[in-house]
């Protein structure tokens, strides 16, 4: 363990925690202790420089202390916090619920780039988690009409949690992508869905903190084919005839939900990611 400093400045806890971090092998240790120190303090990251001379309390080492010690073994910043920022919106989070990605976000920004402002659009979150993708659209879009499903009750409680603190109106509803009845009666003019897609063979290669931390059951599939499949037999149902489906992918299985759309008669197309991998497939009825 490093050595402990004679004053507990801004500066000597940011010194003394990323040394204390990267001894355990954590991830982003600078990063981390920023995010937690700022959290404390009730001020932005970047903002810590500006005050980097000021002490702390002993008030304020007792609350952080304790948040240290947990991410000094791997657990995710966002529970530890319980928030994170998604798309101009604050989202509560907590074990058990999927942590929102970056590149989720830009699923997001790319929906709203394609659908301005004016128009009313009915949409369809399947698999919901923490409500991020549906709040983060139902406030950039309030004329929007978003519904939203998961199987999870502790997911359904999270989300509801998210669309209360953002002041957005939203539908959801407790449902199994295996066997859809939610909203059964209604179509949508989008589906969108960012399902569990990463396969139980590659849990070993997952860092610590996804794969010890994030439920399972938001993260693993038995086989590509068989969740996209599922979420293709209900656009095919519900989505309306000039309708869009819009969905998160596994990079190394992109091609393969690919060919499932285009054999299913659909007019499908794949798109990168910032980080230039095959990570979201559009997709209309032909």
């Amino acid at each position: 363990m490093p050595k402990a400093p004679s004053e507990w400045t801004v500066l000597s806890m940011l010194e003394w925690a990323t040394e204390f971090f990267e001894e355990r092998n954590v991830k982003s240790p600078r990063m981390s202790i920023e995010w937690l120190l700022a959290d404390v303090l009730s001020v932005k990251r970047l903002d810590l420089y500006l005050i980097y001379d000021r002490p702390l309390t002993a008030e304020e080492l007792d609350v952080l202390r304790p948040l240290v010690k947990r991410r000094a073994t791997h657990e995710p910043l966002q529970y530890i916090t319980g928030h994170t920022d998604f798309h101009n919106v604050r989202i509560y989070v907590k074990p058990g619920v999927l942590i929102p990605r970056q590149e989720t976000e830009e699923l997001v920004a790319w929906i709203l780039e394609l659908y301005p402002k004016g128009e009313t659009l009915s949409v369809l979150d399947v698999g919901t988690g923490s409500g991020c993708i549906p709040v983060a659209l139902k406030k950039a879009r309030p004329e929007w009409d978003l519904f939203a499903t998961d199987i999870s009750d502790k997911a359904l409680s999270v989300a509801r949690k998210n669309a209360e603190q953002n002041e957005v109106d939203i539908s959801f509803a407790q449902d199994d992508i295996f066997n859809p009845k939610a909203f059964s009666d209604r179509t949508f003019d989008l589906i969108i869905s960012n399902p569990p897609y990463i396969l139980h063979s590659e849990k070993p290669t997952l860092d610590k903190e996804v794969k010890d931390y994030e439920p399972e059951e938001a993260l693993f599939c038995e086989s590509t084919v068989q969740i996209y499949g599922a979420l293709e037999q209900l656009s095919s149902r519900v989505l309306s005839a000039d309708g869009t489906v819009f969905l998160e992918l596994h990079e190394d299985n992109s091609g393969e939900v690919l060919d499932l759309f285009d054999k299913a008669n659909w007019s499908a197309e794949l798109k990168n990611d910032y980080g230039q991998k095959t990570r979201f497939l559009k997709a209309k009825k032909a």
